[in-house]
């Protein structure tokens, strides 16, 4: 019997998976998860991707296809009292089903330390297999233990093509939209709305469906309309979560203390995590300011402590106080760029011999071969400098940082000059 109250994503959720839409390098024939779940040796795992892009569908089929007990907690509502709770109710089973319970654990990157520490046992005894489900990177907010006893399936964001399928699918099977008068004029719009999140286009779907009865026309329009009138459409670890953070940061790059802290602003009024953010600011410190003034990096990383120790609403705080800082700081890309001209040296001319001057000499074999011979060092000299060779030869004088135009790289343009002549072209 059709559950009229259970929301679209849940009516027309695919059974096996030769129903699941997209994710083909993970599930599609010969794909390697999908051929682990056909030899029915299953390893726990993190998916991590984007929201709405099937980790919960996905993680409920591999339950079904082997048969196995299915156990869901998510990380925001639980603690570690309901995590053994779980792993108890497993164990029990365990003695009676033909495999491993399968915990799933529905936004893992928000347990805490202690209550991760609380699945090693079960997962190292294999009392459970564990499936997490993440939009952050695991190799943040997933602590190494669990980390190394399980495998990283990374999802993608929906394409266009599969969220033609889903659209076709939900418009064609799901019972309470076929009675409806739907005409579909411009689904690019609905697809450019969704950012590649099938939840989300599925939810906007419903709610135009609710809100215009038995005709609706999908197109451009009626969707600006539903979008501006529901807020709660826009979800934190969607379009915030992407497409605010890449403007915010955008705007301190550009220098613009306002709108940084209205994009900030956004993001807090979202409920976005606050680590996110701040790691974020930590990467921007490096990249856009680097050495133009590096105390930004140092004042970045001590946002990323605080946010941890203080936590929200206070967090707030500390966040736009570096924001600003960031914003209204010099700007330089050039310690970004010279470890990109750097990588692309190396991938061009392989594995070039450390000159012997260069090398270590920890045993007297290597002395004898010539190993650190001729090295100077430069403590040796005045000004703490003597013009070394430290390239390989084939790349000597080959210029990787330039020094950008602003006060301080201006003066280690001019030290560096005066070290090094006309070598490097300063």
């Amino acid at each position: 019997m059709l559950d009229h109250n259970k929301p679209l994503a849940e009516r027309i959720r695919p059974q096996n998976l030769d129903e699941y839409i997209g994710q083909e390098h993970l599930v599609g024939p010969g794909a390697p998860l999908r051929k682990m779940i056909e030899s029915g040796l299953l390893p726990s795992m993190i998916l991590w991707g984007p929201p709405g892009t099937g980790k919960t569908t996905l993680a409920e089929i591999i339950s079904s296809v082997l048969d196995r007990p299915f156990f869901k907690l998510s990380a925001v509502s639980s603690g570690v009292k309901d995590v053994r709770e779980v792993i108890e109710k497993a164990q029990k089973q365990n003695l009676f089903s033909k495999g491993q319970p399968i915990l799933f654990i529905d936004e893992i990157h928000r347990f805490s330390k202690s209550q991760q520490d609380s699945l090693l046992h079960a997962v190292e005894k294999g009392i459970i297999t564990l499936i997490g489900a993440t939009t952050e990177n695991p190799s943040f907010e997933v602590i190494s233990a669990l980390l190394s006893r399980s495998q990283v399936y990374v999802l993608k964001a929906f394409e266009k093509s599969w969220l033609e399928q889903l659209l076709t699918r939900a418009l064609e099977k799901d019972e309470v939209l076929k009675k409806r008068k739907i005409e579909v004029k411009d689904s690019n719009a609905l697809f450019r709305f969704s950012g590649g999140d099938a939840r989300k286009m599925l939810n906007l779907l419903e709610v135009m469906s609710a809100h215009f009865g038995d005709k609706l026309i999908i197109d451009e329009e009626h969707i600006q309309e539903i979008a501006k009138n529901n807020p709660t459409l826009y979800d934190k670890d969607g379009e915030q979560h992407y497409d605010i953070i890449s403007a915010c940061i955008k705007s301190i790059r550009g220098s613009d203390p306002n709108a940084a802290t209205y994009w900030l602003a956004r993001m807090v009024e979202g409920g976005e995590d606050p680590k996110f953010i701040a790691r974020r600011l930590i990467i921007l410190a490096s990249e856009d300011i680097g050495n133009a003034n590096p105390t930004a990096l140092v004042i970045a990383n001590n946002t990323f402590q605080a946010v941890q120790i203080i936590g929200m609403p206070e967090s707030r705080i500390i966040l736009s106080q570096c924001t600003t800082y960031l914003a209204c700081s010099a700007k330089s890309n050039s310690a970004y760029k010279a470890i990109g001209n750097a990588q692309s040296l190396v991938r061009e001319t392989g594995n070039l011999p450390v000159p012997m001057h260069l090398r270590n000499a920890p045993t007297s074999l290597m002395k004898e071969l010539g190993y650190g011979e001729d090295y100077q060092y430069p403590h040796d000299f005045n000004g703490n400098f003597t013009p070394n060779n430290y390239l390989p030869e084939e790349i000597e004088g080959k210029q990787l940082y330039n020094p950008g135009d602003n006060p301080r790289e201006r003066e280690f343009r001019n030290r560096l000059k005066d070290w090094w002549k006309s070598r490097y072209g300063y």
